[in-house]
């Protein structure tokens, strides 16, 4: 009963309605998911532990508000708080749940995920033969981890591709460096950023002064592939250095505050430069605010691919068992006030990846290359 109870205030405080509205109902489904837990106890073919029904109802609840909501077990929440430190055991990829199936939204850079070809919008549906489809994406998400130097067997279906592909997969400590930068051409100012975490802003505008200290630099390419995002306050942050004023970001959702607007600050730090970001389908989140304020302002040319269109925020609200849930509690819209929540941004050049060993900044970057032609005529 103390279960039920935990999960009646937790669907209150989800769909956020009054006792006199729903009263009678609510009870009505109380004592129906109360016959189920104990038809499931006496009759299933097998022993069933009733905290971990629990678990997957109350993730349930979550996963069917939308792909990014969802539970998270004590142990999770711990696992969750070790990856954002920078350095985490795993197969390197960024995933999210898609009409009940685990969808890849970005590799890691140089993860072993990337390294032997998983792409962003691949499908999981298998992993070491046991079917995904059915299961939630906190059980994908173990059915993945392991021990370090482990092998693993991920099945997958790719747009386009008729048969499913299959990876074998060494799991390695992932070391994640968000920022990456170099000359091209002697002239050409490359930075490639890998994800939105809290020192991403400090670095993109380091090297940016470094760069700008190039008397004969030409401008920038600013490389935002296989990026799923991270922290909103990083993409308002970079995309500031690269516009004079206007509007970066905004979010709505239910509560008032969450109801904000973003504005640039005055001094473009690139001094008005030529700007090319490029975008592909593993830019998601974060990287589509940066490229679709660049964008709107007329301040960059994309180039590369559709990206993922995920417009939507999430916070990490703890849980009284040291768990805790992730969120959906804002919606984000570009200066002009569209979304781009399934839908993603349209780059000015569609320019589509080398092939489906694709690795990003090589020799037969088709992307990068046609964005360094674009400089030099």
């Amino acid at each position: 009963m103390k279960f039920i109870t935990t999960l009646l205030f937790f669907l209150f405080f989800l769909i956020g309605k009054s006792f006199s509205e729903t009263d009678k109902n609510i009870y009505e489904k109380i004592d129906l998911f109360s016959e189920v837990l104990s038809k499931i106890d006496k009759e299933y073919v097998e022993s069933v532990n009733q905290s971990d029904a629990m678990d997957a109802a109350i993730n349930g609840v979550l996963q069917s508000l939308d792909p990014y909501s969802a539970y998270m077990s004590p142990e999770m929440f711990t696992d969750m708080k070790t990856e954002t430190s920078g350095q985490f055991g795993g197969l390197g990829i960024e995933v999210g749940m898609e009409h009940g199936v685990v969808k890849v939204i970005s590799p890691i850079d140089n993860s072993p995920a990337s390294r032997v070809g998983v792409k962003a919008g691949d499908y999981i549906v298998k992993i070491n033969d046991i079917q995904v489809q059915g299961k939630s994406l906190t059980e994908a998400v173990e059915l993945m981890r392991g021990p370090v130097g482990s092998e693993i067997e991920i099945t997958v279906r790719r747009r386009g591709v008729k048969k499913a592909i299959i990876f074998n997969i060494t799991r390695e400590i992932i070391k994640i460096e968000s920022v990456k930068s170099k000359y091209i051409d002697d002239n050409i100012g490359y930075l490639r950023l890998t994800s939105f975490n809290e020192n991403s802003g400090d670095q993109i505008r380091k090297k940016i002064k470094e760069f700008n200290k190039k008397n004969n630099l030409k401008g920038y390419i600013l490389d935002l592939r296989n990026n799923p995002g991270g922290l909103l306050s990083q993409a308002i942050k970079i995309t500031d250095f690269f516009l004079e004023n206007g509007e970066i970001v905004s979010t709505k959702g239910r509560k008032k505050t969450e109801n904000r607007k973003w504005f640039a600050k005055k001094g473009d730090l690139t001094n008005g430069k030529t700007l090319i970001v490029l975008i592909n389908y593993g830019s998601a989140s974060a990287s589509e605010i940066v490229a679709g304020a660049l964008k709107d302002h007329k301040r960059a040319i994309l180039v590369g691919e559709n990206s993922y269109g995920k417009g939507s925020v999430q916070s990490i609200i703890p849980l009284k068992n040291d768990g805790a849930i992730r969120l959906t509690i804002s919606k984000y819209y570009l200066p002009s006030g569209k979304s781009i929540s399934e839908v993603g941004i349209t780059p000015d050049i569609e320019i589509e990846e080398s092939s489906d060993a694709f690795v990003i900044n090589s020799e037969t970057d088709n992307q990068l290359n046609f964005a360094v032609k674009l400089f030099n005529g």
